[in-house]
């Protein structure tokens, strides 16, 4: 767990800008990991999943309710981005939810975030929005979407 635990916040330190208060501490991450229905998936550059820490490009966190799961965090470093990392990535993610017998996703975001078109791309749809959501922004407060898709 530990080497999962720093591949998660190696790529969380590059890929989250500080300016917009999204990225989790140590301690919050390494917390989550302990409760039996959270889990990560990690991927390499090449999309391979749960790969050597060393390798790790991308990862996301996942909280399973019932028969409902939200992704608490994804990410990808920015060296990554745009090479199909991130749609193997959640593709990764939507199908083990599906095996968990999961059918409906959810995930949060900060309303601007240039990933929402990944996100709408497979199909989540806009089904809320938080004013000043994300309170550790430079700058004030900022706005988070919330969507949601059916598997």
């Amino acid at each position: 767990m530990t080497d999962a635990l720093d591949a998660i916040m190696a790529v969380m330190e590059g890929a989250f800008d500080p300016r917009f208060g999204e990225a989790w501490t140590r301690r919050q991450v390494a917390d989550s990991l302990t409760l039996r229905n959270v889990f990560f998936t990690l991927i390499d550059p090449a999309g391979a999943q749960d790969v050597d820490p060393d390798r790790v490009t991308g990862f996301a966190l996942t909280r399973q309710v019932l028969d409902e799961e939200e992704i608490l965090l994804i990410a990808v470093l920015p060296q990554h981005r745009g090479k199909g990392v991130g749609k193997q990535l959640l593709q990764e993610v939507i199908d083990r939810a599906r095996n968990r017998s999961v059918t409906r996703v959810f995930l949060e975001m900060r309303d601007g975030n240039p990933a929402e078109h990944l996100y709408r791309g497979f199909g989540f749809e806009k089904i809320g929005h938080r004013a000043g959501y994300y309170r550790g922004a430079v700058g004030g407060p900022l706005d988070a979407i919330t969507f949601a898709k059916d598997i």
